[in-house]
């Protein structure tokens, strides 16, 4: 399984990712070895994370996210129900919206 995120930096900011691991990404973003990005700009909390079943699948979604404009970002961690149909309608892509503690 793969797995889209999206942060809320500390800067206010809103960084887009993906990965198989979800735990040990954070702890790479937690220590300075995430994406460029992040560097700097925690603290970091994840405030949407969506399971796809592949990496290709995964990689489509969040290149859809990250050209979306700062308004419509917040709608998808707001209404996380909103992207996954905006997702399933447009791309054909299932995403299953999980919870993060």
């Amino acid at each position: 399984m793969y797995y889209v995120y999206m942060l809320g930096c500390g800067d206010g900011s809103i960084y887009t990712g993906i990965t198989n691991d979800v735990e040990k990404r954070m702890k790479a973003h937690r220590c300075g070895e995430g994406a460029k990005y992040t560097r700097g700009r925690g603290p970091f909390e994840i405030r949407s994370l969506w399971e796809m079943k592949t990496k290709s699948q995964a990689s489509r979604v969040e290149y859809f996210i990250k050209a979306q404009t700062k308004k419509r970002k917040v709608l998808f961690y707001t209404d996380g129900e909103y992207l996954t149909k905006l997702i399933y309608e447009e791309k054909g892509i299932e995403m299953i919206k999980l919870s993060w503690r």
